[in-house]
């Protein structure tokens, strides 16, 4: 039987190596790899064509001449093969140089440390499964990793420069799971494991850019959760359009918040609790009901007891048919799908899982 061929290279591992080549910069050392075989060529051809001599005899003549060793001849050169050998040492001086700059570079700059770095990082990205992509590491992006990441979820960062990474990385002494890259690229994405992630959240500085990741992350993953950030009003139906499930807009957010500080103070300090930032935290934490124990499942908001059990609070039932249901009466049973919300401390919110969530 023929021996069969090897399979091709898939398209992904293709889109792969291109991608390694650019972020590591592989160009610069391996044109310095190709200098070095191509000045070994002219060496071993040169000798075979002025000199006669053999391919090994030629080989060993190279390998003397570029290594600088100074051992002898092994037969006496013509006048054209000292002249060869003459211009054939400077031209291997200048390449000697240049092989050892290059490789400075990646070693004593930290660039094979990055390398290693970088496909540690990549092969604990594609490790990932329903993680959530962060795209854009600005004051927006940030903060959403830092939430996320305090919530336990797995997030990986889209970000062009490195530089705002490695700054929060040292304040924090935590690496950050990261794509270098255009985010509006397919590459990128998929390099950021879009297919397996559940949620996408972009918040670059430009709605077109943003537009663009929605439209990109759609098509690659239909069933993910785009949340895409806007800065202009007429920008939200276009992002909609591109594929976002909701669109956040800081700045009309910031202005209505300072806005209700005045007309709803007391409001707004509840809110900040709510969302974490004042000095009384609470949390919002929801459970399916197909998420409870056996035991749980099927009883009524008054069976349950939450607040006696646990001390977080009911406050609110989303139903599978669509809608909200706030402050759900007691004797109310979720039916198969339907969502509970809770509020209470950290302790309290804790208590409710450790009790009512099935393990795994």
């Amino acid at each position: 039987m023929p021996e069969s061929l090897p399979p091709p290279l898939r398209p992904n591992a293709l889109r792969y190596v291109r991608d390694i080549w650019h972020r590591f910069n592989l160009s610069r050392f391996v044109g310095a790899l190709v200098l070095t075989a191509f000045s070994f060529a002219v060496g071993v051809v040169g000798f075979m064509w002025i000199e006669k001599f053999t391919f090994v005899d030629a080989f060993y003549m190279t390998m003397i001449t570029v290594s600088t060793v100074g051992f002898g001849e092994l037969h006496p050169l013509s006048p054209a093969g000292r002249l060869f050998v003459s211009f054939y040492i400077f031209f291997n001086l200048l390449m000697l140089a240049y092989l050892l700059s290059v490789l400075t570079t990646y070693i004593f700059d930290g660039g094979l440390q990055t390398m290693f770095s970088m496909l540690r990082n990549d092969q604990a990205i594609r490790g990932y499964a329903g993680h959530v992509i962060v795209c854009g590491f600005g004051r927006n992006g940030r903060k959403a990793y830092h939430e996320l990441r305090a919530s336990g979820a797995d997030v990986v960062v889209v970000e062009q420069n490195e530089a705002l990474l490695k700054e929060d990385a040292d304040s924090t002494g935590q690496a950050i799971p990261a794509v270098f890259g255009d985010a509006t690229l397919d590459e990128t994405l998929r390099a950021a494991g879009v297919v397996r992630a559940r949620a996408l959240i972009t918040a670059l500085p430009k709605d077109a850019d943003n537009v663009f990741v929605a439209l990109t992350a759609r098509e690659l993953s239909p069933d993910i959760t785009i949340i895409a950030r806007a800065s202009l009003k007429s920008s939200e139906t276009k992002l909609l359009r591109a594929g976002a499930d909701s669109v956040v807009m800081p700045d009309e957010i910031g202005g209505s918040h300072m806005a209700n500080l005045i007309t709803r103070p007391e409001v707004i300090r509840f809110l900040d609790m709510i969302s974490g930032l004042g000095p009384n935290k609470l949390r919002l934490e929801e459970l399916r009901s197909e998420e409870l124990r056996p035991e749980w499942r099927g009883r009524s908001i008054r069976e349950l007891d939450i607040r006696s059990r646990t001390g977080a609070t009911v406050i609110g039932l989303k139903h599978q048919v669509g809608g909200f249901t706030v402050s759900p009466a007691a004797d109310l049973v979720p039916d198969l799908g339907d969502v509970l919300l809770f509020l209470g401390t950290d302790a309290q919110i804790t208590s409710l899982l450790d009790q009512f969530r099935q393990v795994g």
